[in-house]
């Protein structure tokens, strides 16, 4: 592997950042830091029409969020700048010009109206339009190739709208080779002449695209499978500059939870979950579209996530660290096909992470709600609370439904388990409960519960006469983790004062 791997991260900012696209920056990070190499951000904003003035900030808030920060960008100058492409357009023309000079391009003035005027009659021939060697040079099309220069000068000064076509070369085969999918052949003659300088005076992606790829140094570009059909042209410009071309990898795409088609955020809308990194607002419409940050995903589970959409390790292992994934990543190990998003399966990394957090770092994160709540626990027992309860949660915001009796008495019992378990005579059984607890001394949950199953076995009565409406006064509900656990949270005066509620009201 070459020593100076340079690997770059280029979106454009119209809108949102889509979990493919962060995918696409993640296996390019993975891929930089495990060569030791630069990961870029670069931002291809040369279509104006479409730009939204908060989504670079958004994508590089992203980035952050999911801890894959760039090395080089936007505020971040490494010798390679300016980072934006709209800042960056007079290089452009230069580079139109040198492919003008050396035959690889030409001036095109057909206008729009006439464009299709050709695609509607070669419809109605059954046919399909391609501007490129079947007719760039027959005179029914108008450009430099068939006109004088004279003419062209003459139509150039006079502000006529004109674009820079690309002339791909005629029957030519292509031997292009990929990272992922091996090698490909492309048959020149069934390729069109991409414009590469628009009449605004902005150039296309394509052309942009590999002069800042070539000016900037990148050794591999890795992007997603959309690009895929772009791969002879940006490999016929390498050639026409004289340029050694990157080397290019194209990451399949992410489908659908039902298989079929790119994932979209429609799908997510439908189903119920998020398809962004981050929380987004439309300036414009004022719509909101969820993040997984505020949905309240863990970033290193979202990341573990994601890695697995196209890549996996070759073993049995599913969860990785940052660090993890970066020593095993390999480019060799993407698949080819697309990889069906599984909605269950990011819960379950979700789950997972939150057995891995200590019991100290989800107290921070728990103790903010409490707080909402009116709540003031010191933090010893509220980690205490966390360790009895974090197996059966998911998200931080389901802590309190799965503990709020460690802070509360229950207001209200579940009726159905009331009708089931308080039966006529356990009031009484629960007065004679609370003369025992009252009994108790060392209130561990060890001991109460050796003290209290002691006294149910020498009333010889079923333990669930007693624990069910016990625990139902305790919590409210047969839900929970262990009951003498939570009676040795609560403590004895709470225990008894829970129990005498739950006599009077039930």
């Amino acid at each position: 592997m070459e020593s100076n791997v340079r690997v770059r991260f280029a979106p454009s900012p119209t809108g949102p950042l889509h979990i493919g696209g962060v995918r696409t920056a993640l296996y390019n990070y993975l891929f930089a830091k495990k060569h030791n190499g630069t990961f870029i951000l670069r931002i291809e904003d040369t279509d104006q029409t479409r730009y939204v003035a908060n989504a670079e900030q958004y994508i590089i808030d992203a980035l952050n969020w999911c801890k894959i920060p760039f090395d080089e960008g936007p505020g971040k100058e490494g010798g390679f700048g300016p980072y934006r492409q709209s800042e960056r357009k007079n290089l452009y023309k230069k580079y139109a010009d040198i492919l003008l000079e050396k035959g690889w391009a030409y001036y095109a003035f057909d206008t729009a109206e006439e464009l299709d005027a050709h695609r509607k009659g070669h419809e109605a021939e059954g046919k399909t339009f391609i501007y490129n060697w079947h007719n760039r040079e027959k005179g029914r099309l108008v450009n430099s190739l068939v006109l004088s220069d004279e003419e062209v000068q003459k139509r150039i000064n006079s502000g006529e709208n004109f674009v820079i076509r690309f002339k791909i070369p005629k029957d030519e085969t292509l031997i292009l080779e990929d990272e992922i999918r091996g090698t490909i052949k492309i048959d020149t003659n069934t390729l069109d002449d991409k414009i590469l300088f628009k009449s605004d005076g902005m150039p296309t992606y394509h052309l942009a695209n590999i002069v800042d790829d070539h000016l900037m140094e990148i050794s591999h570009v890795i992007r997603g499978e959309e690009w895929l059909p772009s791969l002879p042209l940006h490999n016929l410009l390498y050639k026409a500059f004289g340029w050694d071309a990157p080397k290019f990898a194209h990451l399949p795409l992410i489908l659908k939870p039902v298989g079929k088609g790119k994932l979209s955020k429609r799908d997510g809308d439908k189903l119920g979950f998020p398809v962004f990194p981050l929380e987004y607002t439309n300036k414009e419409t004022g719509d909101v579209s969820r993040g997984y940050k505020e949905d309240g995903y863990f970033a290193d589970a979202f990341i573990n996530m994601l890695a697995f959409l196209g890549w996996n390790p070759g073993t049995e292992q599913e969860l990785f660290s940052l660090e993890d994934l970066i020593k095993d990543f390999d480019l060799k190990r993407v698949s080819k096909s697309g990889a069906k998003f599984n909605p269950d399966k990011t819960k379950w990394f979700q789950q997972q992470y939150m057995q891995t957090k200590s019991d100290a770092e989800l107290t921070e994160l728990y103790i903010p709600i409490l707080e909402e709540k009116n709540i003031s626990k010191e933090k010893i027992y509220v980690e205490k609370v966390i360790s009895l309860i974090k197996e059966r949660a998911v998200f931080i915001e389901d802590f309190w439904e799965l503990s709020s009796f460690f802070f509360e008495a229950p207001t209200e019992y579940d009726a159905k388990n009331v009708k089931k378990n308080w039966k006529e005579g356990t009031p009484e059984l629960m007065q004679e409960l609370i003369a025992v607890i009252n009994n108790i001394e060392d209130f561990s949950s060890e001991n109460t519960e050796s003290k209290i199953k002691a006294w149910i076995t020498e009333k010889e009565i079923g333990f669930g006469k007693v624990m069910q409406p016990l625990r139902l006064s305790l919590v409210g509900k047969l839900a929970g983790p262990h009951l003498f656990d939570i009676i040795a949270m609560i403590g004895k005066q709470e225990t008894v004062a829970r129990l005498n509620n739950a006599i009077e009201k039930l």
